[in-house]
């Protein structure tokens, strides 16, 4: 798709984003909902896709073909220049990978994430696959990434502060030997794509904004089985492990309620907990 073609796309009228966090109420959590759902099952559709010998573009194709259909817009398109819409992350490709004529290899994990707008809404999700017959190793990181996003989840409700989402993933994820990404962070969303906060997966309890009712944001941990340093390749985007160790993530998108979180980024077929696709 051209950028003219996005452009004829019924694109709402552009939220900014600010320094301070927003407060949303059913029709933001509705809103969510709706764009949460479709995100969610677009990753569900590329899960029977993930196959040897697939290219990472015919993945994109997929998706951006799926979210179309669906009457929703590729939020990553020609987001600051990004020229795919999704972002394909394979092995030791921390985050941003762009999908292209890569293909697919026997035993390889993957990160695929995805956001859509949905009537001025975004749901942002991602989630591992793995690739046929998946080393053991790599089968415990991806179980280890899973769990660290439930425990950042369980801790959120009102009163509770961002600290408590960061120290209890970086408690968990050091005590299992593996390391956690500082370099990326989840992030306030809702009619913005990336809004206030920033939500740090490492961190320490009982330190950090106060955490409210109708407050929307991603929890993503990024988790490497070695060390937590990245760089970005020449094309701007690609992410990787400087120590070329393997690195995972899973994401959801939530808001909080008065007594914990809804997620809004549930697989409707239960696709997005291990085991996954190819990881059983």
């Amino acid at each position: 798709m051209t950028q003219q073609g996005l452009a004829d796309l019924n694109v709402p009228e552009r939220v900014l984003r600010t320094s301070q966090i927003k407060v949303h109420g059913e029709e933001g959590f509705e809103g969510m909902r709706r764009a949460g759902k479709i995100a969610a099952e677009c990753l569900d559709m590329l899960a029977a896709h993930v196959q040897p010998g697939v290219l990472t573009d015919e993945l994109d194709r997929l998706a951006r073909e799926f979210t179309l259909d669906h009457g929703a817009t590729p939020a990553c398109l020609f987001y600051r220049g990004y020229p795919k819409t999704v972002c394909i992350s394979p092995n030791h490709v921390v985050c941003h990978g762009i999908p292209g004529e890569r293909y697919l290899r026997e035993g390889d994990i993957l990160n695929i994430d995805v956001t859509v707008i949905v009537d001025g809404w975004h749901g942002d999700t991602s989630r591992m696959y793995g690739v046929g017959d998946v080393p053991p190793r790599a089968r415990r990181l991806v179980d280890v990434t899973f769990e660290a996003l439930q425990r950042g989840l369980a801790v959120v409700k009102p009163g509770a502060r961002f600290g408590d989402i960061g120290a209890a993933i970086q408690i968990y994820v050091e005590a299992q030997r593996c390391s956690v990404v500082r370099d990326f962070c989840g992030h306030g969303l809702g009619q913005v794509f990336h809004d206030s906060p920033n939500v740090l997966h490492f961190g320490r309890k009982g330190e950090g904004e106060l955490i409210k009712p109708g407050m929307l944001f991603t929890i993503e941990p990024m988790v490497n089985l070695g060390k937590p340093q990245v760089k970005v390749l020449s094309d701007g985007w690609t992410a990787v492990t400087r120590d070329k160790s393997l690195s995972a993530q899973f994401e959801h998108s939530v808001g909080v309620t008065e007594s914990g979180c809804e997620i809004f980024t549930l697989s409707p077929a239960g696709l997005d907990k291990p085991p996954i696709q190819g990881l059983g």
